[in-house]
């Protein structure tokens, strides 16, 4: 079903690991602690704050830079903080990575250092030819069209000849309009097709071993 596919789009947090292991839990509660630092708040408020800045901007950091002109490094640091330990190496999936014909990319909101520890502690690093993040991106982030247009002409792709895989639908429209072959990954549903070149799996390393 994917022979035609050369070039393997991958998200990076709850799509190469499960979200059970809590990395983006951890990530979620530094974000909060630095907008109730920033707004004086509580964090009840600051997730409020979040989840509105979310909505109305793509992400916090976007929505932050568009109403309080932030430094996205300042704010960015919190990454440095987090506790990578939670991950260990996923010889399967690196297994199957480094099987795929042609090009393999990590997209991802986060920025290339979040990245860097991510691939190394999953035992990734070497299954991935280029990491596109969100300083990349001139920090617009998935699922704008802008942000898209910079990945694919960064490396060069053909929509029509790629996969995208992510855990938020959302970031799989754009692509999937662009022509792109749409992978949802999420947790607790039956893998299927859910239209002409979309595709949804719980399971990241099982949907391309039976699809290659």
């Amino acid at each position: 079903m994917l022979a035609d596919i050369d070039t393997w789009v991958l998200d990076l947090d709850n799509t190469l690991y499960q979200p059970q292991v809590g990395l983006a839990d951890q990530m979620n509660v530094r974000i909060r602690a630095y907008l109730a630092n920033l707004f004086g708040t509580g964090e009840t408020e600051a997730l409020r704050l979040q989840k509105q800045l979310v909505a109305d901007h793509g992400t916090t950091l976007r929505g932050l830079m568009n109403t309080r002109s932030i430094d996205p490094h300042d704010y960015l640091a919190w990454e440095h903080t987090i506790d990578y330990s939670v991950l260990g190496p996923d010889p399967v999936l690196a297994e199957v990575l480094g099987g795929l014909r042609g090009r393999r990319y990590v997209y991802t909101n986060g920025s290339a250092y979040h990245a860097d520890q991510v691939l190394g502690r999953l035992g990734l690093t070497g299954c991935i030819d280029g990491v596109f993040d969100i300083l990349a991106a001139e920090l617009i982030p998935k699922p704008y069209a802008e942000s898209l247009d910079a990945f694919l002409s960064s490396f060069g792709i053909d929509p029509a000849r790629a996969a995208m895989f992510d855990d938020l639908e959302v970031n799989l429209t754009e692509p999937h309009e662009r022509g792109m072959t749409t992978v949802w990954v999420t947790g607790g549903t039956p893998s299927g097709q859910l239209a002409a070149r979309r595709w949804r799996t719980s399971d990241l390393p099982g949907f391309l071993r039976a699809n290659i």
